[in-house]
């Protein structure tokens, strides 16, 4: 994040600092009031990034500092806290963004924090992050996270404690978050490629099935439905994604069904001679 210039001090930081409540304790039952709070104080700095960006990025930082000084602070049990904390990240994004702030360096912040974050606030923020990013975002996102996975000394990279249990694990989290930004950008031949070169999962069927669907190409889509629920069949418990499965599975052949209606209802072209005859019995 960027270190603020001493100045001044701007009056929202003050209404975060009260919000946040420094040294107070909040227990369970209070989280949930405690956290609603603070978004009350999160929708101020909202307002700010049409008119003054670069303050709003400041402020977002700022809030997010406090965030992890507060979280030995609170019991989130519920996990509430942890929710306002991956949003405040997202408002932090569209701020810059708004800014017209460098795309790459954005990239470059955001992993640094995925990857070393105390309290895993950020660690898998990928889902939520690609979905506020602009395409010259998603764009830098995406060469840098490549770049990781593609990185002949991407096991080496691991974390000392990862590389004990699994010395792919890195490479398998760069693939899980190349994976959300090809969903995001609906690239089918780009997923289909990361698939080729990492362990294909029901997940990933469904995935390029449901970017298929919406590109109305039924048959394709049906294709890797078939062959995520085959995966699904080697897996005693399933998967997340096998009720999903079906449920495209059904939802594609009734796709397919009313585009051959569709087509066998449409009037073929008539050859010359037959447009003749109708001209002559005319």
């Amino acid at each position: 994040m960027t270190t603020r210039r001493p100045g001044r001090r701007d009056p929202l930081e003050t209404a975060i600092e009260v919000a946040l409540q420094p040294g107070r304790f909040i227990a369970y039952r209070a989280g949930s009031d405690f956290v609603s709070s603070r978004e009350a104080v999160a929708g101020q700095l909202e307002t700010l990034v049409p008119t003054d960006a670069r303050r709003a990025v400041g402020l977002y930082e700022t809030f997010l500092a406090g965030c992890y000084e507060k979280a030995d602070e609170l019991d989130d049990s519920s996990g509430n806290f942890a929710m306002f904390v991956v949003s405040l990240y997202c408002r932090w994004i569209r701020a810059r963004q708004a800014g017209s702030a460098d795309a790459d360096e954005t990239a470059r912040l955001l992993l640094w924090r995925m990857e070393n974050d105390p309290y895993g606030f950020a660690s898998s923020i990928e889902p939520d992050a690609v979905k506020v990013m602009s395409r010259d975002g998603l764009a830098a996102f995406e060469r840098q996270v490549k770049a990781r996975f593609e990185a002949k000394d991407a096991v080496e990279q691991a974390s000392d404690h990862a590389s004990r249990r699994d010395p792919a694990y890195l490479r398998r989290r760069w693939g899980e978050i190349l994976r959300a930004i090809y969903t995001r950008q609906r690239d089918v031949r780009a997923y289909i490629a990361l698939c080729e070169h990492t362990q294909l999962s029901a997940q990933d069927c469904l995935a390029v099935a449901t970017m298929l669907k919406t590109r109305r190409k039924p048959d394709e889509a049906l294709v890797w439905v078939d062959r995520g629920l085959a995966l699904e069949k080697k897996h005693p418990h399933g998967s997340i994604a096998g009720h999903d499965l079906v449920r495209l599975k059904r939802e594609s052949c009734s796709q397919r069904s009313a585009a051959t209606a569709t087509r066998s209802r449409t009037p073929g072209p008539r050859s010359a001679r037959t447009r003749a005859r109708s001209a002559t019995a005319i």
